[in-house]
């Protein structure tokens, strides 16, 4: 098996990032060509989940670069560490022998295996999960869960609006599982699959196949729970198939849009149930969350952008971390069809924002008139003597916003706010950076004065 030259490699990278922009990664570096062969190139990547993402959602790309830089028809196989092929001076196994590569015909492009499992992706591991204040609850149960599961939170159930995460948390314990316990036999899929599933077989007269599927697990995932809503011998199936894994102590993972008590007509006693462990919610995340979203999007992706582009993007998106991704996606495209450095121009223009001029730098009276009508106060509240909750929290976050968009010094701004020192100013910054990220109240209140400081006067 020949090795292939890596400059063609490179070259084969560097077009793949700039044609094919929103499926690359920053550890396709890792990615080692190990063979030609036949017109095959044999590409190693780092594990199974590395190679089943790329296989899904990169072989069509990998070709196009492949024989761009080679002008010859060849074709991308992908493997995994372990599996990758012995050299030629070593003898092969009878594995290696029955190994043959994979053609277009039979790759896996579902979003589904063939055995109703969601496949895992490298994407949604809990290093890339950003956490906030709206989702900081159930990511760390989804860290003791992945850490001891059958043991810690049984059932896990994650619930919020599409969009916000819920799948990026379930996917990353599956991944922490599998890391810690490798031959774990998780089984991860979708309500839709497990009622398919359910009435298939009922009609097949195959339920011991069924239940061998879904009992003879360590963990069982279900994605989209609420489902089962008016599935009423759906349900009962589902409540037998809960409690024989609870009491082998088997962990249950479910993700749903509504809490349990919500869903409709569901049985009351599988609302007990999904009740025993933790029941927990993800909420959309706040305009600082977002912007650490966007950024770690982009380290994803290998891409740089600024703090100010990662600002505009969380500012313009706020229903969910779809949207975020979806605009990241658009802003690499624009680029590479362009053939334009990506800068906040290109951005603007990506996101549908019309370059408007340079807007005036902010100022005291703009802050505190933004501030005045979030709350509902007046300027005269902010300056009085008083301290209670409904005024004092106002007028902190007025310092706090004076010091990081104006140039005034401590001094100048206690002035501004009543005459008060600045010993009072900067306890005033420090309180509000220490509980932006933990108390939506305040993250919410310094979005919303944010967003119309940003808006042209």
């Amino acid at each position: 098996m020949a090795k292939p030259d890596m400059s063609i490699w490179d070259d084969a990278l560097v077009h793949l990032r700039k044609t094919h922009p929103t499926i690359c990664r920053h550890w396709f570096n890792a990615l080692e060509p190990s063979g030609l062969d036949g017109g095959v190139v044999t590409i190693v990547a780092p594990s199974t989940t590395y190679r089943d993402y790329l296989e899904r959602s990169c072989a069509d790309a990998f070709d196009d670069a492949l024989r761009s830089v080679t002008q010859r028809l060849v074709t991308s196989r992908f493997i995994a560490a372990g599996d990758a092929p012995v050299h030629e001076a070593s003898p092969r196994t009878s594995e290696d022998q029955r190994r043959k590569p994979v053609e277009h015909a039979k790759r896996n492009r579902s979003l589904i295996n063939t055995d109703g499992t969601i496949p895992l992706s490298p994407d949604y591991s809990f290093q890339h999960y950003v956490v906030g204040p709206d989702n900081r609850l159930a990511h760390a149960a989804a860290i003791a869960v992945a850490d001891n599961p059958g043991e810690a939170y049984n059932p896990l159930f994650i619930h919020g609006d599409s969009g916000l995460g819920k799948t990026h948390l379930i996917n990353a314990i599956c991944l922490r599982i599998l890391a810690n316990q490798p031959g774990a036999r998780i089984f991860f899929t979708t309500c839709e699959h497990f009622m398919t599933r359910f009435m298939q077989d009922v009609a097949a007269g195959n339920m011991a196949s069924f239940r061998n599927q879904f009992r003879d697990v360590d963990v069982m995932v279900i994605d989209d729970i609420q489902f089962l809503s008016k599935r009423d011998r759906t349900q009962e199936e589902f409540f037998h198939t809960f409690n024989t894994l609870h009491q082998n102590h088997k962990q249950i993972i479910l993700t749903s849009d509504l809490p349990p008590e919500k869903i409709p007509d569901l049985e009351e006693r599988l609302v007990s149930r999904f009740k025993w462990g933790l029941v927990t919610q993800i909420t959309k995340p706040s305009y600082e969350t977002r912007i650490e979203i966007v950024k770690e999007k982009a380290r994803m992706r290998g891409l740089e952008i600024s703090d100010e582009i990662a600002e505009l993007v969380a500012a313009r998106k706020q229903g969910s971390v779809r949207e975020l991704e979806g605009a990241l996606s658009s802003i690499q495209n624009l680029a590479s069809l362009t053939e334009r450095e990506i800068d906040l121009a290109l951005a603007r223009e990506a996101v549908g924002e019309a370059v408007s001029k340079p807007k005036a730098p902010v100022s005291m009276e703009r802050i505190v008139d933004a501030a005045t009508e979030y709350f509902g106060l007046r300027l005269a509240d902010l300056q009085s003597r008083k301290r209670t909750r409904t005024i004092a929290l106002p007028r902190q976050i007025c310092m706090f916003l004076a010091r990081e968009h104006t140039r005034y010094s401590l001094e100048e701004i206690g002035g501004y706010f009543g005459g008060r020192d600045h010993t009072t100013v900067l306890h005033a910054i420090r309180t509000i950076t220490d509980r932006k990220d933990l108390e939506p109240e305040i993250a919410n209140a310094l979005e919303a004065i944010n967003l119309r400081l940003r808006e042209p006067e």
